[in-house]
């Protein structure tokens, strides 16, 4: 079989150039991501198997099989990744997206991003912001108190600020972040300013209470990777 390989690739380039890639919203990955069950972990990279996973992507795994709750320490996570009744599966398989170890589990909270021309959707867990966390395979306490925090209090706010202010064009707001020094990936200081003072108005009244607010603009405004995930969506929906 031969492949017009220039053919190909003017296809790849125009489906990213017509593409326009819109957060619409935040939702359990067990409710929205398609093929997810409440005994499949999703991580970054091709298929793997526990014997062959690096030790940050077993800390991440044990962190998310406590998160779930369904281990209470890390042995009991071990033996339970180990016992044949989890089941392991790329992020890529099932239309997402992670960051580092990208372990993402049913009760997570994941961004949904939409590709209005083509109608694809993709989905991102939620950054943690930096030091020890969970996609760098840390699993402990405050890591999970954290997690607990993102996906419980954050989480829903964002959606509900989400459905007030309207959906998001993440294209526009890269191009304008790139205009600002940032380059999409690693450095997101611009895009993620710009994701926060998207929000923070709609934050400010979707949240429970005044401190809820706060919290969540603080950690979004602390977080210089805020945007990374919704942005890996978008890329992946493109």
């Amino acid at each position: 079989m031969t492949i017009d390989i220039d053919s190909a690739n003017t296809r790849a380039v125009t489906r990213m150039m017509e593409a326009r890639p819109i957060l619409t919203g935040l939702g359990r990955a067990g409710d929205v991501i398609p093929g997810m069950r409440d005994n499949l972990l999703l991580h970054a990279g091709p298929p793997i198997a526990w014997p062959e996973m690096s030790g940050p992507l077993r800390g991440a795994i044990i962190g998310a099989l406590i998160f779930e709750g369904k281990a209470k320490d890390a042995a009991e996570a071990e033996a339970l990744a180990t016992s044949g009744e989890i089941e392991f599966a790329p992020c890529h398989h099932h239309g997402a997206v992670g960051p580092m170890a990208g372990v993402t589990s049913a009760s997570m909270q994941v961004y949904i991003v939409e590709n209005e021309t083509h109608g694809n959707r993709a989905f991102s867990n939620l950054n943690e912001g930096y030091g020890k966390v969970l996609r760098y395979g840390a699993y402990q306490e405050d890591v999970q108190e954290r997690l607990r925090w993102m996906n419980g209090v954050m989480a829903p706010v964002l959606h509900d600020a989400l459905a007030a202010s309207g959906p998001m064009d993440i294209r526009a707001l890269l191009a304008e972040a790139l205009h600002m020094g940032d380059e999409g990936h690693n450095r997101n200081k611009a895009g993620s300013i710009l994701f926060t003072k998207n929000l923070a108005p709609y934050v400010a009244k979707a949240a429970p209470s005044s401190d809820v607010a706060a919290d969540i603009l603080k950690f979004l405004g602390d977080n210089a990777l805020s945007v990374l995930n919704p942005v890996m969506a978008a890329c992946k929906a493109m």
